[in-house]
């Protein structure tokens, strides 16, 4: 990977991220792996003082550690083009992306968001307006579908290696917070949990999004109607922490989507399987350098992520950074996903027309199908479970 016909790198500027952040240095890692990029400027914080503090934390000068990511948007705008930041990272609690990603754009900045995009449904649908006007470059951090093999997977199944798809079943599972984490006023546990700063979802807004997106990534149905059913089963708690949504593609194809957060002794258990005509592929986030290929009548195929065997089509190989066995994953997934934002950030600053909706990386298309999915499945299980329309007119394919 070279820094392309730019012959620089290109100037970062990172809303949060400030002490004592998860995500936002996640972010800093891969967005830096390759050398493409490098942090100049952050509103690290909504505290000033903390802003100014977490600077040295990315090699920032105090002089570019905003107040604000106002205050960031305004003077970095105003600096020279030889100066200025190329892009916005947003790495905050889901209620503050929307203003926050649209102040970016229309300062003029390519945005890369975490998810989920938003707060709503209505603030992603004005988003992928504003992007659309903006003539930007936006990416989503839905980061799984940065993984070799994840990747590798959805070239197989795109090219028909597998035949047509029939099922697929999704499923992120943890158990963090079994009990009530957020009466103790940890931080990841307190905002995740809180209705005014996550959302209508709790744990299907936080990583049944993932599942779902993953699915979606992978095979590239498009769906049409969706049947959830969301429970809280920690007392007390405001928003939903387990829930199965059952998925109509319009190819027939049924899907699953199952979340939970209250699951003893799961971590980040993120694993997919799908079912085609001529085969079926199993991959687990915990275990991301292998994926399992089977066919009725033939030995299962063991596919480890290696660049240099015959096995491993393009998309997989470029996907990949290291020697077989020498293990690749969440940073190196968020890089790839930075990667491929840069190349289309390049294309841009050339006047040269870059592709907005079926792109490597997950882009602001992605961002409002998310949102349609967590509205659609918070209102199926306030119905019981009612079967709701589910499809999205931005649909990438």
């Amino acid at each position: 990977m070279t820094n392309g016909p730019l012959n620089r790198k290109l100037r970062m500027g990172l809303v949060g991220g400030g002490q004592g952040s998860f995500i936002g240095k996640v972010h800093s890692i891969g967005a830096c792996l390759d050398n493409r990029a490098v942090v100049v400027a952050g509103a690290f914080s909504s505290n000033p003082e903390r802003s100014k503090a977490s600077a040295s934390d990315y090699d920032v000068s105090g002089s570019r550690a905003y107040g604000s990511y106002q205050e960031m948007f305004a003077k970095e705008a105003a600096l020279p083009a030889d100066q200025r930041i190329d892009f916005v990272s947003v790495t905050t609690p889901n209620h503050t992306h929307y203003e926050i990603a649209k102040a970016a754009l229309e300062a003029g900045f390519h945005v890369v968001c975490d998810k989920p995009m938003t707060f709503d449904l209505a603030q992603a649908e004005d988003l992928a307006a504003v992007v659309a006007k903006s003539g930007k470059v936006f990416a989503v951090t839905h980061n799984y579908t940065g993984y070799p093999l994840v990747r590798q997977a959805r070239e197989m199944i795109l090219s028909g290696e597998l035949g047509e798809i029939q099922a697929v079943r999704s499923n992120y599972i943890q158990g963090w917070l079994r009990t009530k984490l957020e009466d103790s006023d940890q931080k990841q546990a307190a905002w995740r949990t809180d209705p005014t700063k996550s959302g209508a979802a709790g744990c299907f807004g936080d990583i049944a999004t993932h599942a779902y997106n993953l699915g979606r990534y992978m095979t590239g149905l498009l769906p049409t109607h969706i049947s959830a059913h969301l429970r809280i089963f920690e007392e007390g708690r405001k928003l939903d922490d387990y829930g199965t949504a059952l998925i109509k593609f319009e190819n027939g194809g049924l899907g699953t989507v199952t979340a939970s957060q209250i699951s003893h002794g799961r971590e980040n258990d993120l694993f997919i399987e799908i079912d085609g005509t001529k085969g079926a592929i199993q991959w687990r986030q915990e275990e991301p350098n292998v994926m399992i290929v089977r066919a009725n009548g033939q030995p299962h195929r063991l596919y480890t992520r290696d660049p240099n065997a015959p096995f491993m089509n393009g998309s997989g190989r470029a996907a990949c950074r290291l020697p077989a066995g020498h293990p690749e994953a969440f940073f190196e997934a968020f890089a790839n996903i930075y990667a491929a934002a840069y190349d289309a950030m390049i294309l841009s600053s050339q006047g040269q027309k870059f592709e907005l909706k079926d792109t490597v990386y997950p882009n602001v298309f992605d961002g409002v199908e998310g949102m349609l999915f967590i509205q659609q499945s918070v209102a199926s299980s306030q119905q019981d479970g009612a079967w709701l329309p589910f499809k999205s007119q931005h649909a990438r394919r």
